[in-house]
């Protein structure tokens, strides 16, 4: 009797499976793809083999990240205790050197600052920023679906995935190929979008 009145008004509930998580991250991911192809239009000639090599080693970098700190994510949904995450962190630090590249190239050449702007420095971190909201947006409705024990690591890390995958997102749409363009200009965006998940996401998902 006592068993059967605990279990009164119960219902069965679905399983909390990351497969899900990808899966939620893949749509949002093939929407803002969509979007940008809509109001930017892929760069096709790139893509067929226009780019500079530069452009594939940034943004196949910057896609590791995105997607090491993302994978990250949708297991830290999970409550378990001890996990340890360290795969952004050597994926963040694996993207660094790109900006730290171009800036001693820049340096050693004399050239200074100056060969490290153009004209479409702010359009890019704009629009990698406004393409991060869509996949930290799924990110974080998947942390709310679970109960994450770090929400602080979870809003760095939500922050970089969303600025990782949105920068490249954005980035097959940018004609700009040079290096200093992809090494500074293509890493702000994950930055800022740390800074603000560490900021917003932890008050969002805690429970």
């Amino acid at each position: 009797m006592m068993i059967a009145g605990l279990t009164d008004g119960l219902e069965p509930v679905r399983a909390f499976n990351p497969r899900d998580g990808f899966a939620m991250l893949g749509l949002a991911s093939l929407a803002v793809v969509a979007i940008v192809h809509l109001t930017k239009g892929l760069w096709f000639d790139g893509l067929g083999g226009t780019a500079t090599p530069f452009f594939w080693l940034a943004n196949g970098l910057i896609l590791v990240l995105g997607l090491a700190a993302a994978a990250t994510i949708i297991h830290m949904a999970s409550p378990w205790v001890g996990n340890r995450h360290e795969t952004p962190v050597w994926a963040s630090a694996m993207v660094g050197v790109l900006p730290i590249t171009v800036l001693i190239s820049a340096l050693s050449h004399n050239s200074g600052v100056v060969d490290l702007t153009d004209e479409h420095a702010l359009g890019c971190v704009t629009a990698s920023i406004a393409s991060a909201f869509g996949v930290g947006g799924a990110l974080v409705l998947w942390l709310r679906r679970g109960a994450p024990v770090s929400p602080n690591l979870a809003g760095w890390f939500t922050g970089i995935a969303a600025g990782a995958l949105g920068t490249v997102y954005y980035g097959v749409a940018c004609p700009t190929d040079t290096m200093a363009h992809l090494g500074i200009w293509h890493i702000v965006p994950i930055i800022i979008s740390a800074m603000v998940g560490r900021l917003v996401v932890p008050s969002l998902i805690r429970w």
